[in-house]
C-alpha cells in the first residue's frame, strides 16, 4: 500500500469539509472498522491505510452530496493522496455515484461496511443501552428485515458487500458488529472532542 496522510492531517481535512456531528461519527466508526478489519484480515501493517481510506471517505458528502465520490479526488489531493487511496475511497460509492469499482480486499471491506455501519448505529440508538456492546447479530437480522427501519441504509449494497467479499451476510454483521463493539467508546470518546 502506498504512503498515506499523517492522521491529524486526514482529521483536518475531514474537519474543513465536515462540520456535522452525525457525518464525523460515522467517519470515524468507519476509520476504527476498517482499522479492525485490516488487523482481522492479516493486513495489520496496512492497517493505518485502511483506516484513513475509512475516515475519508465520505469527506466530500456533506457539501457535495450530489457529486459524492467525484468531488473526493479534488479534495483529497490537498493531502497528496496517493492513487490507492483515491481509488479506494471512490469504490465504497460503485454502482450507486461512481463507476470506480472495489478490487482490492479493502475496497470491498469499505463497500460492504459503510451501509452496514449506519445500520448498526441506528439500531444501537433504539437500545435501552444506547450501544452496540450488547447486540447480538440476531437483533440486527431483524431489524435488517425491517425495510421501514433505517430506510436509508441499503440492504442491497449490504449484501453485495457480503457477495463481493466471499462471504455470508451473517459472517459481516458478526464481524462489523464485533469491530463496533471493539471502538465504540473510543469513537465517542474523540467525538465529543471535536463537537
Amino acid at each position: 500500500m502506498n504512503a498515506c496522510p499523517n492522521r491529524a492531517a486526514a482529521l483536518e481535512l475531514l474537519r474543513k469539509y465536515n462540520a456535522e456531528p452525525f457525518h464525523l461519527q460515522h467517519a470515524l466508526t468507519v476509520e476504527a472498522v476498517m482499522r479492525w478489519y485490516a488487523q482481522d484480515l492479516g493486513h495489520g501493517g496496512d492497517a493505518d491505510f485502511w483506516a484513513t481510506v475509512g475516515l475519508l471517505h465520505d469527506v466530500d458528502f456533506e457539501k457535495w452530496p450530489e457529486e459524492h465520490c467525484k468531488k473526493a479526488p479534488e479534495l483529497l489531493a490537498e493531502l497528496s493522496c496517493g492513487e490507492e487511496l483515491v481509488h479506494a475511497v471512490c469504490s465504497h460509492g460503485y454502482g450507486i455515484c461512481s463507476d470506480v469499482e472495489p478490487t482490492h480486499e479493502m475496497e470491498k471491506v469499505l463497500f460492504a461496511v459503510d451501509e452496514l455501519t449506519g445500520l448498526i448505529g441506528a439500531a444501537a440508538r433504539m437500545r435501552p443501552s444506547k450501544s452496540v456492546s450488547d447486540m447480538e447479530v440476531s437483533s440486527l437480522k431483524k431489524k435488517f428485515k425491517d425495510k421501514k427501519f433505517a430506510a436509508g441504509c441499503s440492504r442491497d449494497i449490504i449484501k453485495t458487500g457480503a457477495e463481493r467479499l466471499g462471504w455470508e451476510l451473517e459472517t459481516l454483521m458478526d464481524k462489523t458488529l464485533q469491530a463496533m463493539r471493539a471502538s465504540e467508546a473510543q469513537v465517542a470518546e474523540e467525538l465529543a472532542s471535536l463537537t
